[in-house]
């Protein structure tokens, strides 16, 4: 829902400018009036002497506000105010399932949610999401939609719906690239998330900034346009290791930017690591791999990354677009994800290569 509030918007804020809108319009100033003409249909088409005689009362100039930002009426705003307000604070998973499969406790219950107006920051055990957010709070169940700006997510955007009861807030959103629910709940192969959340703290939570948008490069130059990545050369013939690789896995090893993730917090609550077309070089050693990046920030560029076999475990070291390939698995750093999946039900000859 486009609205054209300020990030934390305040009613008692909202009613002092229908009052001073209101004073306005009797004392005919013309940015009142326009306001008036523009927004409140019974002024449509009204001169300015005709709308100041018409006596609108304070209830239109309360409309006019509403209107302007997006609302239909002033109830409608006041709820949309209402509810942005009820959902500030900070919020502590209780449970988290992700298409229809429940995720582990120690995963969900070490992340949480901060929510400052219209901003928030998701902390989790494999990374940081910083965004926006819009609710329609005039439908029923009301509805979420999330940007994501900072984060594994950047740029991508997410639709959902919520529910809030108290300090008990449940959330049911898909997951990058999937429709909103239509309920609250999920199964295999939805793409859903649902998200059961109890409040831990009412406070203003200062760390909350939304992000920061990367800022467009100046340049007196004539700019030169980023090249064009042939998705078709990606489509690579299905070879025995590509076979081998398909199916479902589970990571059992995390390290990215030379921080590792705690074992006890894999499998990471469902989150998307990369959305990518890969093609394997398999007459190398390591084995080179590259991915053509279809989500997020690193949309249409390309990661260069090797790959080897540990038992019958797939392990993966991948830079970011536009770093050079790693040489070998000894030390990942800056810039580079090392992981390491297990196919899901198997146990892994585990060995060191």
């Amino acid at each position: 829902m486009a609205t054209t509030l300020p990030t934390r918007p305040h009613l008692d804020h909202l009613r002092g400018q229908a009052k001073t809108l209101l004073a306005g319009l009797k004392d005919a100033d013309p940015a009142a009036v326009r306001m008036f003409v523009t927004h409140l249909p019974a002024a449509k088409g009204m001169t300015a002497a005709k709308a100041r005689a018409a006596g609108f009362n304070l209830a239109d100039a309360q409309s006019v506000t509403a209107r302007s930002n997006g609302f239909e009426s002033w109830t409608a705003l006041v709820r949309h105010v209402d509810q942005l307000r009820m959902l500030e604070g900070e919020w502590r998973f209780v449970a988290l399932q992700v298409d229809g499969v429940d995720m582990p406790a120690a995963a969900s219950s070490s992340s949480l949610i901060l929510i400052d107006g219209d901003h928030f920051r998701t902390e989790s055990p494999g990374a940081n999401y910083d965004g926006v957010f819009t609710i329609d709070a005039a439908v029923e169940p009301m509805r979420i939609d999330i940007e994501f700006v900072e984060g594994p997510e950047a740029g991508n955007w997410s639709y959902g719906i919520f529910e809030l009861n108290g300090d008990q807030l449940t959330i049911c959103l898909g997951l990058t690239g999937a429709s909103r629910p239509s309920g609250f709940s999920t199964k295999p192969g939805s793409g859903h998330a649902l998200e059961r959340l109890r409040r831990a703290s009412a406070t203003r939570q200062p760390r909350v900034t939304g992000g920061t948008r990367p800022a467009a490069k100046a340049s007196k130059s004539t700019p030169v346009p980023a090249p064009v990545i042939d998705s078709a050369a990606f489509d690579t013939p299905m070879t025995p290791l590509m076979r081998r690789l398909e199916g479902e896995w589970s990571a059992v090893q995390l390290i990215r930017d030379e921080e590792e993730m705690r074992a006890d917090w894999l499998p990471f609550g469902g989150q998307v690591m990369v959305h990518a077309k890969m093609r394997i070089d398999e007459r190398t050693t390591p084995m080179a791999v590259d991915y053509l990046n279809l989500a997020g920030a690193a949309k249409g560029k390309v990661s260069l990354g090797i790959m080897d076999w540990v038992g019958d475990d797939a392990r993966f070291l991948i830079a970011s677009p536009g770093q050079p390939r790693p040489a070998n698995f000894t030390a990942p750093g800056k810039g580079q994800t090392l992981s390491q999946w297990r196919r899901r039900g198997s146990t892994s000859r585990s060995q060191t290569s």
